[in-house]
């Protein structure tokens, strides 16, 4: 490709031509440098599966019986489309038997561990003492990816819900229920939705994490309803809880006006309907088939996954971690682990130096954010032990699928319950190591790796620095500078949420922020525009993970800038399909992979010096309005 094209538009000198011949495989949402990935691990670990499960290959850990027992109870398709419905009847009558709020409240420690209510809770890390596990209470989800599908007309929201209508009817129609009875399930349904979709925040407001840190007394929770017990449920449930952080205490105030008696009719088949449809994927084909019909519209897909690759995912994904570790061990070596390790302790010490080197904090920031470095968790390719919870984790051969599914959900919910109190396991892993992503943790102050991105375009012994710069090296920065973009900034070196910074500073971070979210607001994207709220925490670590990945490069003796920012281009390359871009720029924090490929470069000097742009290149931007954070 020549510096001109470049020059122009790096995504596309890098990506173009694969741009244009690139197809979407019919069950997927998108494909590219992610997905390519993602369909190779998928085809070994299928592969790989069916040796596992038939002897050729021995698992070395105790779980593994368990989950060949669950792996083969969901490939018994004649068996599932045998029973049908009819493991969902019990509990679609006992959800009909509830005449009012007060017969919810009397079955409340069932209601709340089996039934969507408009509200829930959970336990994780105490923003406040990450130490320590507390109790949070949330707002439900809503039938639309975002609040904006029910504001926006150019998101066609009134049209996906009548769809929405339409195809739930169907459902429950092959689950027993009358047409008349489905569709006024399905209407009241959505009328509720609507009434949820007023009061519950938007992506752009849960980007900000900081709005979710607020506590409350359980005496203050109490009184939020006065027609449902959630004190009793707490104490039967977690245990005796003084205080719990409720993430949006308008909600909850509000929820009076909601939850009640004139609703009832309509919280009744929210429930109905939700339960229905979410236990689609472990039923027959034709519900399955059913069920994922509104899915596919939101996002574009033509087809579900075949029914093999399906059972093969609900398995895999029921016990992550027992065919994760397997995959780690398997296909990411020795060598290459404590290449990665070093290639993150280099970085970090690379940001250590710019901090030290920084002309816009002060020395106590700067030692704080050091001292946070310092205390940085590294996590890389597999975890050394299974989760807790898999030894509650029992399938009985006996029982149906069905059973099996819900009783495995049972476990890993009182499990998690249950912690409230107790210490964090900091080392526990978020993600499997056959996923193809990464994560930072501000509460644990941790960055993991899993051994699926670990690979080619993003890292390998044989492509050299220059690429694997580029590529890993750029996420693993990328994951660094989470510990301070916008929302990371407010945790310490313990994962507590506390200020660390002198008030000039902050200050000063909050300037260079907005000129992060002004530099992204607006840009064009599918007959749309990217948020720059909504997409600033990833931006602000992608603008601080491809320089300090430069500068981790330039350290070395031989390499191509050249390569460094082609292979960054090529990581990002990405097809999707326009209705899965279209609910991305409306929920998702990340910025579409055009821009992050084509947007960060432009800030760094480095990138207009090897390839010569110029005033009037579409990749120019004047020194003034590059950004430098970190």
């Amino acid at each position: 490709m020549s510096n001109e094209a470049v020059r122009q538009d790096l995504y596309n000198a890098v990506n173009g031509e694969w741009q244009k011949t690139a197809e979407i495989p019919a069950d997927k949402t998108s494909t590219g440098g992610f997905m390519d990935l993602v369909l190779d691990i998928e085809k070994k670990l299928m592969e790989d599966v069916k040796k596992i499960v038939a002897g050729e290959i021995k698992l070395d850990n105790e779980y593994a019986d368990h989950f060949i027992t669950y792996f083969k109870q969901a490939n018994d398709f004649e068996k599932l489309d045998e029973i049908g419905a009819e493991p969902l009847k019990p509990y679609l009558e006992e959800l009909a038997s509830y005449k009012s709020i007060a017969d919810l409240d009397a079955d409340r420690i069932n209601v709340s561990l089996h039934y969507d209510l408009p509200f829930g809770f959970g336990v994780s890390s105490d923003l406040n003492d990450a130490r320590i596990n507390t109790l949070y209470f949330g707002e439900p989800g809503l039938i639309l990816p975002d609040r904006t599908y029910y504001e926006k007309e150019e998101l066609n929201g009134e049209s996906l819900l009548e769809k929405y209508v339409e195809f739930t009817k169907e459902y429950l129609v092959a689950v027993g229920y009358s047409e008349e009875e489905a569709e006024d399930l399905a209407k009241k349904t959505v009328a509720f939705d609507k009434k949820l979709a007023k009061r519950v925040r938007s992506a752009e407001e849960n980007a900000d994490v900081t709005k979710m840190n607020n506590v409350r007394t359980m005496e203050e929770i109490s009184a939020y309803l006065d027609n449902f017990d959630i004190a009793a449920v707490v104490k039967e449930l977690v245990g005796d809880v003084d205080k719990a952080i409720v993430q949006h205490p308008e909600y909850f105030e509000d929820l009076q006006t909601l939850f009640n008696d004139e609703n009832f009719e309509e919280i009744k088949a929210y429930m109905i309907v939700n339960f229905a449809l979410s236990k689609s994927d472990v039923l027959s084909e034709e519900l399955r088939q059913l069920g994922g019909k509104f899915g596919m519209l939101l996002t574009g897909q033509s087809e579900l996954q075949n029914r093999e690759k399906h059972a093969f995912y609900h398995a895999k994904n029921t016990f992550s971690q027992v065919i994760g570790v397997y995959y780690g061990q398997t296909y990411f070596g020795p060598e290459a682990r404590e290449d990665v390790r070093h290639m993150v302790e280099t970085m970090i010490d690379v940001y250590k130096e710019r901090l030290r080197k920084n002309n816009w904090l002060q020395e106590d920031t700067i030692n704080n954010a050091i001292k946070k470095l310092d205390k940085l968790q590294i996590m890389v390719g597999y975890p050394d032990y299974y989760p807790e919870e898999y030894q509650f984790m029992k399938v009985d051969p006996e029982l149906s699928f069905f059973e099996n599914n819900k009783n495995i959900s049972d476990v890993k919910t009182k499990y998690k319950l249950e912690q409230y109190g107790k210490e964090v396991d900091h080392t526990r892993w978020g993600m499997p190591s056959d996923m193809v992503n990464a994560y930072f943790s501000p509460l644990g102050n941790l960055i993991c790796f899993p051994a699926a991105i670990l690979q080619e375009p993003f890292y390998s012994l044989e492509q050299g620095p220059s690429k694997n710069f580029g590529g890993i090296g750029a996420v693993i920065a990328h994951e660094i500078s989470h510990g301070f973009d916008n929302n990371g900034a407010n945790f310490d070196s313990f994962g507590n949420m506390v200020n660390w910074w002198t008030e000039s500073d902050y200050e000063e971070f909050g300037k260079r922020t907005k000129a992060v979210i002004d530099q992204y607001e607006g840009l064009p994207f599918e007959d749309s525009t990217v948020n720059g709220k909504l997409t600033v925490s990833e931006n602000i670590a992608d603008l601080g993970g491809l320089s300090c990945a430069l500068e981790s490069l330039q350290r070395g003796d031989e390499y191509s800038l050249e390569d460094f920012f082609i292979n960054w281009a090529r990581v990002w390359r990405k097809k999707g399909r326009k209705e899965y871009n279209q609910m991305l720029l409306a929920s998702d924090v990340h910025a579409p992979a055009y821009w992050r490929a084509n947007m960060v470069p432009q800030n760094l000097d480095e990138f207009h010096e090897t390839f010569g742009t110029q005033e009037g290149d579409n990749m120019y931007l004047a020194p003034e309005k590059r950004i430098k954070i970190w």
